[in-house]
């Protein structure tokens, strides 16, 4: 079989892969006063940050040490990455043993589960469960997808010292009918407990505004979009449910803590919702934990222009990462959930760029049938695509409305 050599530079992803969701409602009533403008660097002080060294933005070098000393007395470190960059994720494991050291009494809440499997991040931690069950059980390729080896270390890491695991995400539907409809839309006993997040500042708006203008929307705008907008308003609270969700989760983990001191709980998630204290610090200070070291990992070969101050508490150079990877399989490129009253996977998202994007699949697509399969579980789709061999095609039987469409994937060869 041919190799496809794909090259990822971390340098090249940028906080824009976020899937991030949409509100509706007038927010403009609720914008927070506009704060001082973030002081950049002077040009005589702008320098790439060099590898293995730490930089506090606006104010000069730092050392691990210094870190790990401010950080042991916090109640929650924040630890972001980009999460294609395996980099970034062994900058996380010398950070979580470096913070272990000296705080045992840890919690480690990752973004990359929801709150419904935390029974099964309860039995990992506990040794119950095989790495293959534990992925299986966590619904790992459908929920983040993303190649599990680049987070394993820091499960095993959390296994191997008995430190508890926190799901710190929520639904993929409740995230949806937000982002569709509106926080209101919901009620109160669907939000699965995320209350009402606190309101943006301006700087945020201007931040994720051009975030905004790369999405597809439903409607394409010729004019620029405004902080205004219903649709960029909705856009910026569907963000925002999910920094409050992680927010309360860890509040949650500082809270319910049985022993005479809160622990020190270490959050891993995408460094956009860290980045310049917008989203998850933001919230975190609304539900009165004040006490938070938010720390980034920065590839060498940023421009050194974007480390203004108060981009984060510190910052970590890391060289910038490529890797080869070659695949032995593809992916369909659809996000889905199982909904049995419809009679088979409703298709939540389609990837721009996919299979699934060149076969016309839809949103609201139902998937029946994959290579002849009727499809009942959401493992049943994972399944076909693991084992289709690249340059064949694949057919699916699919219900579009009161249609029923034969759909045929084709998954081109690999190349070298």
């Amino acid at each position: 079989m041919n190799n496809l050599k794909i090259i990822v530079r971390s340098g090249l992803i940028s906080v824009a892969l976020f899937s991030w969701g949409t509100y509706t409602g007038n927010l403009s009533a609720g914008i927070l006063p506009a704060p001082k403008p973030l002081a950049r660097l002077s040009n005589a002080a702008q320098e790439c940050v060099s590898a293995a060294n730490w930089i506090i933005p606006g104010k000069g070098a730092t050392s691990l040490p210094e870190i790990v000393a401010r950080a042991a007395g916090q109640s929650v470190v924040l630890l972001g990455e980009t999460h294609v960059n395996r980099e970034h994720h062994r900058w996380q494991l010398q950070m979580l043993a470096a913070l272990h050291a000296v705080r045992p009494d840890m919690v480690i809440g990752f973004e990359m589960f929801p709150r419904r499997v935390q029974k099964v991040l309860d039995q990992w931690v506990a040794g119950e469960l095989s790495e293959s069950a534990f992925l299986r059980a966590a619904e790992w390729d459908t929920v983040w997808r993303t190649d599990a080896s680049l987070y394993l270390s820091l499960f095993h890491f959390a296994r191997m010292n008995r430190i508890p695991m926190q799901a710190l995400n929520i639904d993929t539907r409740l995230r949806k009918q937000v982002s569709e409809k509106g926080f209101d839309s919901v009620p109160e006993n669907e939000r699965e407990g995320v209350t009402r997040p606190a309101p943006p500042s301006p700087e945020y708006l201007d931040f994720l505004l051009p975030i905004y203008e790369l999405h597809d929307r439903k409607s394409k705008m010729k004019k620029r979009s405004t902080r205004y907008d219903p649709d960029f308003l909705r856009f910026v609270v569907g963000q925002q449910l999910w920094d409050r969700a992680m927010a309360q989760a860890i509040h949650t983990a500082l809270t319910s803590s049985t022993q005479e001191k809160s622990p020190l709980v270490v959050g891993i998630m995408g460094s956009g919702h860290i980045l310049h204290g917008f989203g998850v610090p933001h919230q975190l200070k609304d539900l009165g934990v004040t006490k938070i070291t938010s720390l980034l990992p920065w590839d060498t070969d940023r421009p050194c222009r974007q480390l203004a101050a108060g981009y984060a508490d510190a910052v970590f150079g890391v060289a910038p990462y490529a890797v080869e990877i070659a695949p032995s399989r593809q992916r369909l490129g659809i996000r889905y959930e199982i909904a049995l009253e419809a009679g088979g996977a409703r298709v939540l998202q389609v990837e721009k760029g996919s299979i699934a994007e060149a076969a016309n699949m839809l949103e609201n697509d139902i998937i029946t049938e994959i290579a002849g399969l009727s499809v009942k579980e959401m493992g049943d789709i994972i399944a076909v695509v693991k084992r289709h061999a690249p340059g064949t095609w694949l057919p699916l039987r699919v219900k579009r409305g009161e249609d029923e469409l034969e759909i045929v994937a084709k998954f081109p060869a690999l190349m070298e």
